[in-house]
């Protein structure tokens, strides 16, 4: 697609990236200008993250680095507030499931209500990646099973390594 426009912003954790959540912003910067991928520095949903933002942030960086209009930045603020700030038009995040869709629908209707000139835009995931979750793979690893065909190489070494002792 040869016309693409505006600013939209894809948040999340991301601790750790998977290829489902590449999937979502490979999909998304095919239609968009420019995909912000926000990394939610400290997620109000998880207790402690198994890497900083700065580690997700990198692991994005590089996992992304060939796609030349996706950028990736940290974010500590209101959703709305940064992709304000980016003058983004739109928030998009991948589905999964109907349970992603309960949250997600809640989320979008607190987001309109603090700016309803952003909108919230939902992308099915892809068949292969419709189970993948981080939370998932984090339990995968941390008893040692393979999750080297669910996230990028760096980050299914740097897991090993993180969770090695566990």
């Amino acid at each position: 697609m040869t016309n693409r426009h505006g600013t939209v912003v894809c948040p999340g954790s991301y601790d750790p990236v998977t290829n489902g959540h590449l999937d979502i912003i490979s999909r998304v910067s095919a239609v968009f200008g420019r995909v912000v991928v926000g990394v939610v520095n400290n997620p109000i949903r998880k207790q402690k993250t198994l890497f900083t933002a700065e580690e997700r942030k990198a692991f994005i960086e590089e996992a992304t680095s060939h796609i030349d209009n996706v950028e990736v930045q940290t974010f500590s603020n209101l959703l709305v507030e940064f992709a304000r700030e980016l003058e983004a038009t739109a928030i998009v995040k991948g589905l999964r499931a109907i349970s992603d869709f309960e949250y997600e629908f809640e989320m979008a209707q607190l987001n309109r209500k603090l700016d309803p000139t952003i909108e919230s835009i939902y992308v099915i995931a892809a068949a292969q990646y419709s189970f993948l979750s981080s939370t998932g793979v984090k339990e995968m690893a941390t008893f040692k099973g393979d999750v080297s065909d669910l996230v990028p190489g760096p980050v299914a070494v740097a897991m090993a390594e993180r969770l090695g002792d566990r």
